[in-house]
């Protein structure tokens, strides 16, 4: 029976084979931090597996999280660009939002490379494989190609976790109960590495590992923030917090009243989402406190439509609240804008639009 710990253990290695190519990269000004970061991180998911039964405590993940907060919050973590936002003249100041000028690119290596932007002179990198302008050049010839790996992953992952439960060898299951969604995403992944290698002929078969490292770090320790705040949100629930918010709703709720609790409903969760930065932490907070005491057994609500359309209210929230940086702090510096709130404020008319949809949507449909 094949369960989804393979894949547990594969994205650890990945984890893991990026910390070592960071820490031999002598042009890092922060790889000790950098690759600490991403080792503990690779090694606590195939502890995850003893964790789970229960040959390790669950302490020593604690601990392992606490560190990589610290090494964060220390600012001891950074990507191995040398083109920052920060560099740009006039980034973060509210200029007018569109692409700066890059301040530096790295040349396409094998093995190692020598930066030719201003910060990185002279330093080496073992992650970048190409230039701006030999990526660029790629995306012509290739064209419409370059999705064809991008398509494997939902194709086999929806093959995979539809008919994989149908399996059976010696009348057992091929698949473990549950399962099934994780093995396809997992093989599709894969897959679509290999089709991408066979496809794009990259100069190295490593490659997809470096350029993977190097998007990894471009993103930084907001790649964990879905993750995270998504534990959060369990934690909060956990400890009372919803029901205190039940608590203190069912005082102020006209009795009687469904378009008040619908509202209230979707919009103290894009307010919880705002805050806390993901629609994942906000969404069982804001479910315990009034979607299924108040929308679903109160007023005899399909639950399905009410949770679905709640955390599409809490996504509104995501779309306008800088707490979710991997959703709107990290593209503005990926793409080099000025104004590093530049999405916010353009996804701002769409969130209130979608916001008000949504609650008008449950209210007519979910009841």
């Amino acid at each position: 029976m094949i369960t989804s710990e393979w894949l547990y253990w594969l994205i650890g290695a990945f984890f893991v084979v990026v910390a070592v190519l960071i820490a031999s990269d002598t042009g890092h000004a922060k790889r000790i931090g950098n690759a600490a970061f991403w080792g503990i991180l690779g090694i606590s998911f195939p502890v995850g597996t003893f964790v789970v039964s229960g040959a390790v405590p669950a302490w020593v993940l604690g601990i392992a999280v606490l560190v990589m907060v610290a090494l964060a919050g220390a600012g001891l973590t950074g990507t191995t660009s040398r083109t920052r936002v920060a560099a740009v003249p006039g980034a973060g100041t509210g200029a007018p939002t569109g692409p700066a000028d890059p301040t530096g690119v790295v040349d396409r290596v094998s093995g190692a490379a020598v930066a030719t932007g201003a910060r990185g002179r002279g330093a080496t990198s073992v992650l970048a494989t190409t230039s701006a302008e030999e990526r660029a050049a790629s995306a012509r010839r290739f064209g419409n190609r370059l999705f064809v790996p991008a398509l494997v992953v939902p194709v086999v992952a929806v093959l995979v976790a539809t008919l994989g439960p149908l399996v059976r060898i010696g009348g057992r299951p091929l698949l473990a109960e549950g399962s099934a969604t994780l093995t396809g995403l997992g093989l599709g992944s894969v897959l679509a590495v290999v089709v991408a290698v066979l496809v794009l002929r990259p100069p190295s078969v490593a490659t997809p590992v470096r350029e993977g490292g190097r998007l990894l770090q471009a993103i930084g320790w907001a790649a964990l923030l879905p993750q995270m705040l998504s534990t959060l949100g369990i934690v909060f629930t956990q400890a009372g917090v919803g029901a205190a918010v039940g608590t203190i709703t069912k005082a102020v709720l006209p009795d009687g009243s469904l378009l008040a609790a619908v509202v209230l409903y979707c919009v103290g969760t894009a307010v919880f989402t705002v805050i806390m930065g993901n629609a994942f932490a906000a969404f069982p907070i804001m479910t315990a406190a009034i979607g299924w005491p108040v929308l679903v057994q109160q007023f005899d609500g399909n639950p399905a439509a009410i949770f679905a359309i709640g955390m599409l209210a809490g996504f509104c929230g995501t779309l306008v609240t800088p707490m979710a940086a991997n959703f709107n702090l990290v593209p503005a510096a990926l793409l080099e804008m000025r104004d590093k709130y530049g999405p916010i404020k353009a996804q701002l008319p769409t969130a209130v639009v979608l916001l008000a949809v949504n609650t008008g949507i449950m209210y007519l449909v979910a009841f």
